[in-house]
């Protein structure tokens, strides 16, 4: 069967995957077996350095860097990812776009990861000053239904605002050019962004009370039906857990690993991001459904989804034992 077969398939082929990821008798990952995994912000494989977890990984896991959902989906639909780690949305595009790519890891953070930020001359004081705001639009990225959110809290609609098409490697230089008077950042972008050009985010308190930062891990799944590369997932998500662990009870090596020696931040800086970071938490299918459901709810009530969709759907339950054994 070709790839576009596999990543169309339903029920059938998800119930062969099933049964690879939990099967009494899988296969042990030997060394020979390849797991391409798409990273963002290099995230990944810090959390596996910093936590000394990628030295335990006995397949070869590549690790290539993506910037955006988007730019993630396109690879894995021609077949050059086996699985990704990607923000809130795209699952939810991807199922709409009829490619079938079920989430085996949940990881989340009670607080809002993204950031409403706008120019020095922008003059948004409270969320419903976006209304007629030239404001970043980054269709497919969890940036998405953040700004989704974030209009509905202020009553207003996508229609009162001016979109920006961009992708998320753009926003950086649309806010510096004045493209965008407000975009959707995360750290470390936001703090840069301040020091650099004086950017600053919406005062709102309503800003902070937006949408807890949510991210998933989905899988091709003709990749989840083979037991060489099941084995190397279960494998993977341990490790993953794992150093996500780490990173909530070594917040200092991990500042100092990541933000200060690789996003190259400051020590001031680096203190602020953490102090307003929520921990990491790893949920089981279960758990991650009910906030699922709700962000498919908000961009199928914003006309961004063609179709409602069931939450229950987009979720493959087998790995939620790894998860638990190591969260």
């Amino acid at each position: 069967m070709d790839k576009r077969r596999f990543l169309l398939a339903g029920p059938a082929l998800l119930a062969v995957a099933a049964m690879g990821a939990s099967g009494a008798a899988r296969a042990a990952a030997d060394a020979k077996t390849k797991l391409v995994v798409a990273d963002q912000s290099e995230l990944i494989r810090h959390l596996l350095d910093a936590s000394g977890e990628r030295k335990k990984v006995g397949f070869q896991l590549e690790l290539p860097n993506f910037a955006g959902g988007p730019a993630i989906f396109e690879a894995i639909r021609a077949g050059a990812l086996d699985m990704a780690y990607v923000g809130d949305t795209p699952p939810i595009q991807a199922r709409a776009a009829g490619v079938n790519l079920p989430i085996v890891a949940t990881f989340t953070r009670a607080r809002a990861e993204y950031r409403l930020v706008q120019h020095a001359g922008a003059g948004v004081e409270r969320l419903s000053d976006l209304r007629g705001k030239r404001v970043s639009y980054v269709e497919g990225s969890g940036r998405q239904v953040f700004l989704i959110e974030a209009l509905n809290r202020a009553g207003l609609t996508l229609k009162d605002v001016t979109l920006v098409h961009l992708r998320v490697a753009e926003l950086n230089d649309a806010l510096r050019a004045r493209a965008v008077d407000v975009a959707t950042l995360a750290e470390p972008h936001v703090t840069r962004l301040s020091k650099q050009i004086g950017v600053r985010v919406v005062p709102d308190p309503l800003e902070r009370q937006l949408l807890p930062s949510t991210s998933y891990i989905y899988a091709r799944p003709d990749v989840l039906a083979d037991p060489q590369k099941a084995e190397a997932i279960r494998e993977f998500l341990a490790s993953f857990v794992r150093a996500g662990r780490w990173s909530n009870t070594h917040r200092k090596d991990w500042g100092q690993h990541y933000f200060r020696n690789f996003q190259r931040l400051d020590a001031e800086s680096v203190a602020a991001i953490q102090a307003a970071q929520a921990p990491l938490e790893f949920q089981t299918a279960a758990e991650a459904l009910p906030h699922h459901q709700k962000l498919i709810d908000i961009l199928h009530s914003a006309g961004s989804l063609p179709q409602h969709l069931d939450a229950k759907g987009s979720f493959l339950a087998s790995y939620d034992g790894v998860i638990v054994a190591n969260r």
